[in-house]
Order: structure tokens, then sequence, then C-alpha cells
């Protein structure tokens, strides 16, 4: 790969040359991942070395291998009928502020490799337990959050997938299997849809600009989180950058809201009483395309657990959250925010074992 500076694109032909190839490879990866030809799958597009970062309790999986053995493979047992139903598909480099900047314009490209999101749910029947949770027999939905991160070949020639993570909402899996986990959402727990305009899938080229466009439209409205005075929401501003009516789609624990309204009601009024200093950390990836802007990080949320959440009393701990999210914008308005958190890991660190509750 070209070097790059952290300022610049010094060779776009070969940048976007490279952003179709890395597209296209991941695109026919997913195709057969997960499902029964997925070995062949990882063998054709994967380092043999790639790492897998996956949610509680699976985490940490050290190679290509591992990844089959560890977490696909068993997924694939539990619904051996499973398919991928793909909401959203984009690509690009790491873009990242200068170090201890929450927010900048234009954005910066650093030299940290191609990244590839895809989102949507996983669809199957639950023939047989997995985690810990029972079967039911019936179709389920399991909503799912990926990030590969793609190099090419030393030739020249295609490339390879060296990196994943993976975030898949098990709490809302539960739920539909009678088991609550967590207590009731705040917000609804429901099929999460994809983008309203239904064009997620970014197959082609985009343009450039638009990318530039929504990722400084979504750094501003981070910035401006944390303009929060510590009392009022309304501080932050959030009129500035989002539309009046958005949608929020949070994980089954935290549910989903409509409007800045319901957001700072179910989600941001709770988060902020449990988590005050919560600061960004750890920032993996962070890149844009069209309309589309997705981050995630191994944790990229860091806090003390200062206040009660999701059941679990102040235990002021040091925690780390694992967050996965993607947002859509409009006529220079934020319109929707996907996320998903890594619930059972959060709550590990409060001292609660979700899992545990499955053993008794």
């Amino acid at each position: 790969m070209s070097q790059m500076s952290t300022t610049s694109i010094p060779n776009t032909t070969l940048l976007a040359e490279q952003l179709a190839q890395c597209k296209s490879d991941v695109w026919r990866f997913i195709q057969q991942s997960p499902g029964h030809q997925m070995r062949n799958a990882f063998e054709s597009m994967v380092k043999p070395d790639a790492s897998w970062h996956v949610f509680h309790p699976i985490n940490e999986l050290k190679s290509a291998q591992e990844a089959v053995d560890h977490f696909y493979e068993p997924l694939i047992a539990a619904f051996p009928d499973m398919q991928r139903n793909t909401d959203l598909f984009f690509a690009g480099y790491w873009q990242s502020p200068p170090e201890g900047e929450i927010g900048y314009s234009p954005p910066h490209v650093r030299n940290e490799g191609l990244w590839v999101t895809a989102m949507g749910h996983y669809v199957g029947t639950f023939r047989n337990p997995w985690l810990g949770i029972p079967a039911t027999g019936e179709p389920a939905v399991l909503r799912f959050g990926e990030f590969y991160k793609w190099e090419p070949n030393s030739n020249g020639v295609g490339g390879k997938i060296v990196e994943a993570r993976v975030l898949l909402d098990i709490v809302d899996l539960a739920r539909q299997a009678g088991i609550s986990l967590l207590p009731p959402s705040n917000g609804a727990d429901w099929y999460v849809p994809g983008p309203a305009n239904t064009n997620g899938l970014l197959l082609g080229v985009t343009d450039p600009a638009e990318g530039v466009e929504s990722m400084t439209r979504t750094l501003s409205m981070i910035r401006g989180l944390f303009d929060f005075d510590g009392v009022n929401l309304s501080s932050m501003g959030m009129e500035r950058f989002w539309h009046p009516n958005m949608m929020w789609y949070g994980p089954c624990g935290i549910g989903s809201t409509r409007t800045i309204a319901g957001f700072q009601t179910h989600h941001q009024k709770p988060f902020l009483h449990a988590f005050p200093d919560r600061r960004g950390a750890g920032h993996r990836a962070r890149f844009a395309e069209g309309q589309y802007v997705a981050s995630t990080g191994w944790p990229s949320v860091a806090a003390t657990h200062a206040g009660s959440y999701l059941g679990a009393k102040a235990s002021h701990q040091k925690i780390g959250m694992r967050v996965a999210d993607w947002w859509r914008c409009e006529n220079g308005l934020l319109t929707e925010n996907w996320v998903l958190i890594d619930l059972p890991h959060l709550l590990l660190q409060m001292g609660v074992d979700v899992f545990a509750q499955l053993k008794k």
C-alpha cells in the first residue's frame, strides 16, 4: 500500500481502485459467512493470522481457524439454515482527528488501512442451544454489526481480510427465547430496520465529497456531546445536528427511540447518570462513504460506573464499552443512528454476569 500523510490523500486514483477491490472482496466473503461454505471463504479471502474480535463471552480469537472453530461453526450448528440480510455495506480509510481532538473539518486520512462495514440481521431457525440460550425451534433474528480491515496483496492483485470486529445483539436473541437477561428497555425492542431511503448497500462508486460532508457533520455532533454542562441535556445543542424526527436504534436492553426528545429521555439521561465522566477511548476504525459514517472501538468509550444502569447499582468501577455506530446524514442533518453495544461485557465489568443466569 502506498504511504499516505496524515493530512492528505496523495494518490486518489490508487485509493479509488483499492476501495473498489476491497469492497468486492469483502462482499464476496460475507455472502459465504456465516454459512456452510465459509471454510472455503476463509481460506481464499482471510489471512491465516487474522484476528477476530467478537462479543462476550467469545471475545478475542487470534486466527482465522479460531474464528471458524469457536464462533462461526457453533453459530451455524445452532441455526443450520441461517441466512444473512444485509442493510448497510460501505467502506473507507480510517479517518481520524489529530490526537486529543474530538471533531475536525475537513477529515484527515491516516494510513490505518481500508475498512469495510456490514450491518443487518442473521435469520434462521433456532434449532440447537447456543451460548447457554435454549433453542426454540422457531425462526429468530440476530442483529449483527461487522467491521473488516482489508489489505492489498504484496503483488498488487486482490487482497485479504486481516482483522474483524463483530457485535451481535445476544440480549435480544435471549428475549426471543423468552429469557430476560436485563430489565425491560426504556425504548422499543423490535426488528430494527435498515435505512429509510433503502440505499444502504454502497457496492459501486460514490462521491468522496459526500463522505467528507457526512463525516464532518457526525464529528461536529460528537464534539457537541462534550459540551454537556452536567445539568441540562439541552446544553449539548443536539438540535443543530439531528433531524427533529431522528431515529436511534439501540440494542435490546436500551431499545430504539424516535425524536431528539425521545433519544434524550430514553438513552442520554440514564446513560449520563450512570457514566458522567464518559469519554472516547480506543477507536479502531472510523470512516465515511456517501451518506454514511461508521465507527467502532474495543473499547470506544471509557467511563466510571457511578450510577445505576441496566439494573446494576453503581460499582464505581472503571469500565470500557465495545461499541459500534452507524450514522446516516441527509440534507445536512443526521437522520438515523444504529448502535450496538456489547452489553453482557459491560455488565460483567459492573459486577453482573448475565450468562450466569442461564446456568441456574
